[in-house]
């Protein structure tokens, strides 16, 4: 049987054993054991870090037997005196101290893991969340999720200083479009009627700012039902703001004293504040993303005016049918980009939408181009120069409508730079997109769509071309970006009835439609609303950048996979008929 506790109480962490002379009780996990003969080594592992316990001759019999039966993810409660170690360890924070032991507690035993329990392991993913309670004893785990909540802490503080209320919003609501599937809740009381996880608080935060409570706080649980990648998780949190008589400046002001505290206080790194900003157009025109990351150069450059009366047909055509032909230089990368690797980047850039990819590969004294035949005498040369081009360097051209052009040298840029190893680690560019297009066209169904959601207040100079010119219209929506990372969206709400049901016409819907997915939210305004707007920073992924993690599985402790469910508990499982049944629900074997 395991030992009891006994009267015998923790009194510091592993990793806070940092003084001679003094006795302790420490408890926790065995991380290693070394056990020479008449000596034990045993290292002992808690969230707060590590330290030795020393066994020897000197020890009580007992107590050494005890050490000596001891193997890895034992749970030991360990008292004695703290003396300095003969032979440091400068890894770990305790590394010049260690307790011999005089009393030992084994609290628990436990069979051998399926992996061994290391900072660095090989283990494949999958039998790692199968066991995930046991892979967030590793170091980098741990560390990761105390980290993220330390965030949520700071900003929470951060919040309440400036006078915000954190108010809880509803899980079960109303199902709304907000630009992904919902998750739907069935209702055992209203049979055929469903609730929806939300996706954001977004229609209960306005209506808080209606009721007047003016800053409203939440590290709201939001979800969508959509595929899954590296920075994306069906389930996710938010630091979710409102904020009542403010413009833009106001929120973007408020989002980066939170952003300056939060790097202070957690990183202890400063970043220099206001943040740059940076307009939606001249982000896709320079970098081809709407989330661009600015910590390496590689910007696109149009070359359309140069190559506009050139012999080659793919770049003509693309300019009389109203796109472009634009370039990105990937400057001393002839070595890396060979023929074969270039070919492999054609590839992928008809995966995602394009027709093909122009290129020139300067190696030798004459560059090798895959357009040359059809280049008269000097174009080649200005378009070299215009790209900034020189003997090493490789540019990739495209040539197409620019909602293909500019997306495509985007990712290109994202891709050839990791490849090349040219994206500086350890820095923090923050960016803020702002003035977004209002309404974005949908090639499937012809028509204008709203670009962020229906409430969003169109710019004041663009309300002119609501009725003529919707490519015209811009927003007051502002998006906060961090490496590439979109962290936050944001904008300042419509609160004019009239301008709410214009801009709803606009967007094609009926008045059916309208009180259908709006009516509390729009009859709401009738009576009075502060203008208003806020914004929702994403937590995890400000932690996954803040940890240094490679994806939102490191900074969340039960994540889900590729295919949205959750090895370790097997979710999502099916029930049993008899609770479908009092549900009304009936499955369909879909095969």
């Amino acid at each position: 049987m395991a030992d009891t506790m006994n009267g015998l109480k923790r009194t510091c962490g592993c990793g806070e054993v940092l003084k001679a002379g003094q006795t302790v009780t420490v408890g926790g996990y065995v991380d290693t054991v070394r056990n020479k003969g008449g000596i034990i080594f045993i290292v002992l592992r808690d969230r707060t870090g590590l330290v030795q316990l020393t066994f020897n001759e000197t020890t009580d019999r007992e107590v050494f037997e005890k050490a000596s039966s001891c193997h890895s993810e034992y749970v030991l409660l360990a008292k004695g005196e703290v003396r300095e170690r003969e032979s440091i360890n400068d890894k770990i924070a305790t590394g010049h101290f260690e307790i011999f032991v005089d009393d030992l507690r084994i609290l628990a035993k436990a069979q051998t893991p399926p992996f061994e329990i290391v900072d660095n392991t090989n283990t494949n993913e999958e039998l790692r969340l199968k066991y995930r309670y046991l892979d967030l004893r590793r170091r980098p785990l741990t560390e990761n999720i105390i980290r993220r909540s330390k965030i949520a802490k700071v900003a929470r503080d951060y919040f309440y200083e400036n006078g915000f209320i954190e108010i809880e919003t509803p899980m079960l609501i109303k199902s709304t479009p907000e630009g992904a599937r919902d998750y739907l809740v069935p209702s055992r009381v209203h049979p055929g009627s469903f609730y929806a996880l939300p996706q954001s608080p977004q229609m209960y935060k306005q209506l808080l700012m209606v009721a007047g409570f003016e800053r409203y706080i939440q590290i709201a649980r939001c979800f969508r039902d959509e595929d899954l990648r590296a920075d994306r998780q069906p389930e996710f949190t938010q630091i979710d703001l409102e904020m009542s008589f403010v413009d833009v400046d106001d929120i973007l002001e408020m989002a980066e004293g939170l952003v300056k505290r939060l790097f202070k206080e957690v990183l202890d790194t400063d970043i220099p504040t206001p943040l740059p900003r940076m307009t939606y157009t001249e982000a896709m025109e320079r970098f081809g993303s709407d989330k661009p990351d600015t910590r390496f150069g590689m910007e696109i450059t149009d070359i359309s005016d140069i190559v506009k009366d050139c012999g080659f047909g793919v770049f003509t055509s693309a300019i009389e049918n109203g796109g472009s032909v634009r370039a990105i230089t990937a400057k001393n990368s002839a070595s890396v980009f060979t023929r074969k690797e270039i070919d492999k980047l054609i590839e992928y850039v008809k995966g995602i939408g394009a027709k093909g990819l122009a290129y020139v590969r300067w190696v030798d004294d004459v560059p090798s181009c895959s357009f040359s035949k059809f280049m008269g005498e000097g174009e080649l040369d200005k378009i070299l120069t215009a790209v900034g081009a020189e003997k090493g360097d490789v540019v990739f051209i495209c040539a197409d409508k620019n909602s293909v052009v500019l997306p495509t040298l985007g990712a290109l840029r994202l891709k050839t730079a990791k490849q090349l190893g040219i994206v500086p680690e350890g820095q923090f560019n923050f960016l803020w997109i702002t003035k977004f297009p209002f309404f974005e066209w949908n090639e499937e169904t012809q028509h204008w769509d709203a670009m962020h959601h229906p409430f969003t207040m169109p710019m004041d100079e663009c309300l002119q071309y609501l009725d003529t010119a919707p490519e015209k219209v811009f927003a007051k929506a502002f998006d906060l970006v961090l490496n590439g990372t979109e962290l936050s969206s944001g904008s300042i709400r419509i609160t004019d009835y009239e301008l709410q049901q214009k801009m709803f016409e606009k967007l094609g819907l009926t008045d059916e439609e309208i009180e259908a997915k709006f009516g509390f939210l729009v009859e709401a305004y009738k009576y009075g609303a502060a203008p208003h707007g806020g914004m929702g920073i994403g937590l995890d992924r400000l932690a996954m950048i803040m940890c240094g993690a490679d994806s939102l599985k490191d900074v969340t402790a039960f994540p889900k996979v590729q295919n949205a469910s959750e090895l370790m508990s097997n979710a999502p499982a099916e029930v049993d008929k008899e609770s479908l049944d009092i549900l009304g629900i009936t499955v369909i074997d879909s095969e």
